[in-house]
């Protein structure tokens, strides 16, 4: 028992290998997804307690995260050592999307509390009745059925669940079993796919 014990002991002392960040951003600049995994195991929940500290959200900071490391993903190749270091910069890359997304519901807010105003409130609806349907959506209805059968089931689904059930991105996340920003992306890139389909 005392060797088991003293093994241990050398173990915890024993120094351990500094995480090479700029090896890891250097390697996701080659297309190693593995590099990318082994940044977020080691820098997530720090990046993620950066985040909520500014949003003040855990579901936003984690959206905000994901997103950062799909940044990070994409701009290694423009990594400059000299610079900065490497993980300071995957801290500016998390930190400058939060700032954003908080300016960005700031303005949200300011447009919202626009549109309540009493001018707004009480402006008539008849002159926007005139006006025709933007879309000519009775011209082809079976087409929309197409493009959607042309979608992988999950996204597909993603799409019923958000525009016919109602649901919100984090109501199918949990109905699914998968990240929040996954299923936005899904939902995201299906939106497009149907447009370019439809259109």
């Amino acid at each position: 028992m005392d060797g088991v014990f003293f093994s241990w002991l050398i173990n915890l002392s024993a120094p351990q290998t500094p995480f090479d960040y700029e090896a890891a951003l250097h390697a996701c600049a080659r297309g190693e997804r593995s590099a990318l995994q082994r940044l977020y195991e080691q820098e997530s929940p720090r990046l993620l307690g950066v985040v909520q500290r500014i949003v003040s959200d855990r579901a936003r900071a984690e959206d905000i995260v994901h997103d950062a490391f799909i940044k990070i993903w994409s701009g290694a190749a423009g990594f400059d050592a000299t610079r900065g270091s490497a993980r300071g910069w995957m801290f500016t890359v998390a930190r400058h999307l939060a700032l954003n997304s908080v300016r960005n519901s700031a303005r949200e807010v300011s447009m919202d509390d626009d549109s309540d105003s009493d001018s707004h409130v009480q402006t008539p609806l008849e002159g926007w009745q005139e006006m025709g349907d933007a879309f000519d959506w009775r011209v082809n209805p079976g087409r929309v059925y197409t493009c959607l059968e042309q979608l992988e089931p999950v996204r597909r689904n993603c799409i019923f669940h958000a525009y016919v059930d109602g649901y919100s991105h984090q109501q199918i996340a949990r109905k699914l079993g998968a990240p929040l920003g996954t299923v936005k992306a899904w939902i995201k890139r299906s939106l497009a796919s149907l447009r370019e389909c439809i259109g």
